[in-house]
């Protein structure tokens, strides 16, 4: 009878102990899964201000662009307006 009861005692610390563990499994993967939303959120802002950033390119790109065809229909016009004078 001493036997069966030291097996419940030493099965029931055992299961204690898996408790224990398991709980600690339980609130690491919590843990995890709040950095993974947080890194998630993250992603999204940095995606969305990439996309800014290349919207601010290229409006950049395009008024360099203007400002460059100005510039040379500005020569073309004062080469010409040289050449009639």
């Amino acid at each position: 009878m001493r036997r069966v009861t030291a097996t419940i005692a030493e099965i029931a610390a055992a299961s204690a102990e898996q408790s224990a563990g398991l709980a600690q499994i339980n609130q690491s993967i919590g843990q995890i899964d709040g950095i993974t939303q947080q890194n998630a959120a993250l992603v999204e802002e940095a995606a969305a201000a990439a996309d800014s950033l290349q919207r601010q390119a290229d409006r950049l790109v395009a008024l360099v662009g203007q400002f460059r065809s100005d510039g040379i229909r500005g020569a073309r016009t004062a080469l010409q307006f040289s050449a009639g004078s």
